[in-house]
């Protein structure tokens, strides 16, 4: 009796510790299962199943994965690649198109350069130098005519007609030393150009006032008288002229006195002519001045 009893007392003590084991390892694999839930890492979930002998067993079950979460994952990724691809090619776009307009911008200041330079040289080939060829000429009834050369083959770079007649500006020569001045007026709001290119001038000689003077573009007439006094380096005299009972400005003798000249630039709003003559005593007998005032 005694022995049936001790038998019945440890099955029955064998049993609550079994059922007490069981009980605890189900608690910490559900709370393993919901931690691995909240991290998103699924692990196979262990479940107790009774056998046909009564047994109790431990089965691992193996959870299914949530579709919609990888898929979210997947495409987020997808469109962090996606952006920072469009980055990328926005600013290779960006960089490109900088270059282009730094290109273009180089290409125009070097042409402008280049015409600028191609310009100048034009200028400063037409232009006159340090020692000019001065002609003046005109007819005994007509006015007086200035003609500026680089030498004595060359187009004149500054020709005017002042309106003072040619036989009071002999007449003035013979008395003495002779002052020409040529004013033209300054404008600010006008581009700066070269003082032998403007229009026209206030005429002044010897300090008295005679009127104004128009700068000319050379025509076939100036092209005549000046190839006819070409191997004249310096002197005075007459050409003949049309000749015929015609009788006019335009016609009859035409009175020229050729000589060199000093060009003396001192701003670009003033220059001077200096007639070089080697019998004078030192002082020109001829100056003629350009100014802008």
């Amino acid at each position: 009796m005694k022995t049936i009893m001790a038998k019945s007392f440890q099955d029955l003590s064998s049993k609550r510790q079994f059922h007490w084991t069981a009980k605890v390892s189900n608690e910490e694999e559900e709370q393993q299962e919901q931690e691995e839930v909240t991290l998103g890492n699924p692990s196979p979930k262990h479940s107790s199943n009774r056998n046909e002998e009564g047994k109790t067993e431990n089965v691992k079950v193996y959870p299914f994965k949530n579709p919609e979460v990888s898929n979210t994952k997947s495409s987020t990724l997808n469109t962090i690649h996606e952006n920072k691809a469009e980055d990328n090619q926005l600013k290779q776009e960006s960089a490109s198109a900088t270059r282009r307009k730094l290109q273009t911008i180089a290409v125009a200041r070097l042409k402008s350069v280049l015409t600028a330079f191609g310009r100048n040289r034009g200028n400063f080939q037409q232009g006159l130098g340090t020692r000019v060829v001065g002609t003046l000429f005109g007819h005994k009834r007509g006015h007086v005519h200035f003609a500026f050369q680089k030498d004595s083959s060359s187009q004149p770079a500054f020709l005017v007609e002042l309106a003072t007649p040619i036989s009071g500006l002999v007449r003035e020569m013979a008395s003495g030393l002779v002052r020409i001045a040529l004013e033209c007026d300054k404008e600010e709001e006008k581009k700066v150009s070269r003082l032998i290119d403007e229009p026209v001038w206030r005429t002044y000689c010897n300090g008295k006032k005679c009127g104004f003077a128009t700068k000319r573009e050379i025509g076939p007439k100036e092209v005549q008288i000046l190839k006819a006094v070409e191997p004249i380096s310096m002197g005075a005299g007459v050409l003949p002229g049309k000749g015929g009972e015609e009788e006019g400005a335009d016609s009859g003798e035409i009175m020229y006195m050729r000589a060199k000249f000093e060009r003396v630039i001192g701003s670009r709003d003033s220059e001077a002519f200096y007639m070089m003559n080697p019998d004078s005593n030192g002082a020109p007998e001829l100056s003629i001045y350009l100014l802008r005032v």
